[in-house]
């Protein structure tokens, strides 16, 4: 990643803070515009209403003029969607490391009239897959709260999409 894009990638998202923008696939593209200097930084939100996406965009502002860049525009892209496997081995790992189970990989999630069948999500803190969802919904909309039956702690789960 050059400097700009490393920069802007290493700011942490604001609802998850162990894991960067670039970590979580949320940073789309940084560039200088030829003509103009202006640095022009693409987002793509995790959900379609984030409400995090609008203290991205301000965070990787304040880093970059920070960084002696006068003239930044974050724009935030829809196409392509983000998706849970944008979500990089690293990001993976650091949820896993703060209790979050990171989502299973194997792309986006088809709505079927009967549930696919998934692989269970494993207890971030003892492996164990006897996991029920107790809540679709945690600290936020992209998380979903579950408990462990093995070593029975709550934790949060990052959803697919």
């Amino acid at each position: 990643m050059t400097g700009l894009a490393a920069l802007a990638g290493a700011v942490p998202d604001p609802e998850l803070p162990m894991v960067t923008l670039s970590d979580l696939g949320v940073l789309r593209a940084v560039r200088r515009g030829e003509h103009t200097g202006e640095v022009v930084v693409e987002l793509a939100p995790t959900w379609l209403g984030c409400p995090a996406v609008e203290a991205m965009a301000a965070d990787v502002e304040r880093v970059l003029r920070a960084h002696g860049e006068r003239h930044v525009t974050v724009r935030v892209v829809r196409d392509p969607p983000w998706s849970s496997d944008d979500i990089t081995p690293e990001g993976r790992r650091k949820l896993a490391a703060a209790g979050i189970a990171p989502p299973r990989p194997g792309g986006p999630v088809l709505v079927q009239l009967s549930a696919p069948a998934r692989p269970p999500v494993l207890c971030p803190r003892c492996g164990s897959a006897d996991t029920a969802l107790v809540s679709a919904f945690s600290g936020t909309v992209c998380r979903a709260l579950r408990h462990c039956a093995a070593c029975r702690e709550p934790f949060d789960h990052v959803k697919e999409r």
